[in-house]
């Protein structure tokens, strides 16, 4: 399994897919900050991004078990949290299958924004909430 990468800005996760040799996703700074906040008040945590109709694409994070993956998902990258204890710092994000094949030439970063959060994801009462931006795989 490949290394988890991370600079200044970002944290790469580890790849998933089989056979890939590089990471199709990405924490800001910004994100993981927010993630150690809420990893104290729930514990370990996953994302699931879906092309859903009520959040749109929004990446919508979880306590880990809380959203059940199946084959209609797809596991895209595993991050170590920095900082976390450790039963807590693993972070899986999954997308929908369907989604994947739009999206399976892009790169995600998550990153957050001040504005309230998705009604289902954990980040909604902070006054923050994750959002998605892509680039092409290069």
């Amino acid at each position: 399994m490949n290394e988890q990468t991370a600079s200044a800005d970002v944290l790469e996760s580890v790849p998933a897919l089989e056979g890939e040799g590089a990471s199709r996703v990405a924490l800001t700074s910004a994100a993981v900050d927010l993630l150690r906040e809420l990893v104290e008040r729930h514990g370990r945590l996953m994302f699931h991004q879906s092309g859903g109709c009520c959040d749109g694409s929004a990446p919508m994070c979880y306590p880990a078990g809380e959203f059940l993956t199946g084959d209609a998902d797809v596991l895209l990258g595993v991050f170590t949290l920095p900082d976390v204890p450790e039963g807590s710092a693993e972070l899986e994000f999954w997308m929908s299958a369907e989604q994947f094949e739009y999206w399976k030439h892009t790169h995600l970063t998550v990153d957050v924004v001040e504005g309230r959060g998705s009604g289902f994801s954990v980040e909604g009462p902070t006054g923050k909430r994750f959002i998605v931006r892509s680039r092409l795989m290069e």
